[in-house]
């Protein structure tokens, strides 16, 4: 069984916590080798768990208390010093494990890098999986800084797993990142899009495969709701378009794991970790409803 943190999301109770029982397990990776400008996301995953135990146990929106499901928060897991690569298949092996366990797994990035090895664990058990996206970048460049492990590499790499992408509040990418969006006909919406089309919510829902994995990366909201990240980007989305748009694929498709990443802690401020740990807590009730 994995370790878990004696100091854990929502700061529940052993009950509630124990990883046997619940049904969601929290996978912290503070790792942010490859980030290209603001660096700090390594901090994110301790910010986002400190922060939810400012998070009140009942959702008013969904009218529950969500964690009864059961929310077991595991020990962070220690970068591999060796590099990307070797730090992707530390990622991937203990991602395996949680997965085989039957557990809903959430990875605390962290850089954004690290949800190709969370994908390609989840893809182990769920053949038929589709990635729901939610970022500013495409992250669809072969190699960068040359690394292909690099966090503006991830969705490249996810899509030579076979698993299919469809990107929502994109707004920032290189030409050659819109040669293969063109090429393999990958679903792109950018924020423009989200706020301007009235069906893009049903336009989104309707790209996903039946099994869903959903990826935040924060710098997917405007900055104004989340400045704490490494790569701001003007014109992004906000806290209901988010959540509604995941209530959406909550209950046309079967959401199967997911993972928060690129927050970069900011203090004083704590806006940026406390969205994300009450995003979590929104998708947990959503999952669990």
């Amino acid at each position: 069984m994995p370790e878990m943190a004696a100091d854990n999301f929502l700061a529940l109770d052993a009950r509630e916590a124990n990883y046997k029982t619940a049904r969601f397990a929290l996978l912290p990776i503070p790792y942010d080798a490859t980030a290209s400008f603001g660096v700090g996301a390594r901090e994110g995953p301790r910010a986002i768990i400190t922060a939810s135990q400012q998070v009140e146990d009942y959702d008013e929106e969904l009218g529950r208390e969500s964690y009864r499901a059961g929310i077991a928060t595991l020990t962070p897991l220690e970068p591999d010093a060796r590099g990307p690569q070797a730090m992707a298949e530390r990622i991937y092996k203990a991602a395996r494990k949680i997965v085989r366990d039957g557990k809903f797994l959430i990875g605390l990035g962290g850089e954004h890098s690290i949800s190709a090895a969370l994908v390609r664990a989840v893809h182990t058990r769920h053949k038929q999986l589709s990635v729901l996206q939610i970022d500013a970048h495409a992250d669809l460049r072969d190699t960068y800084q040359g690394s292909p492990f690099s966090h503006a590499c991830v969705m490249r790499r996810i899509h030579d797993l076979g698993v299919g992408v469809v990107g929502v509040g994109i707004r920032s990418y290189s030409a050659g990142e819109a040669r293969f969006i063109r090429s393999a006909g990958t679903r792109m919406f950018s924020a423009r899009t989200c706020h301007e089309l009235d069906s893009w919510i049903e336009e989104v829902v309707g790209a996903l495969g039946p099994a869903v994995y959903v990826t935040v990366d924060i710098d997917g909201f405007d900055p104004a709701f989340a400045p704490g990240t490494g790569t701001p980007e003007p014109g992004g989305l906000n806290w209901h378009q988010v959540t509604d748009l995941l209530a959406a694929v909550a209950r046309q498709r079967r959401i199967v794991a997911a993972d928060v990443v690129e927050v970069r802690p900011l203090p004083p401020s704590t806006v940026t970790e406390y969205l994300a740990a009450r995003l979590i807590y929104r998708l947990i009730g959503l999952v669990a409803r």
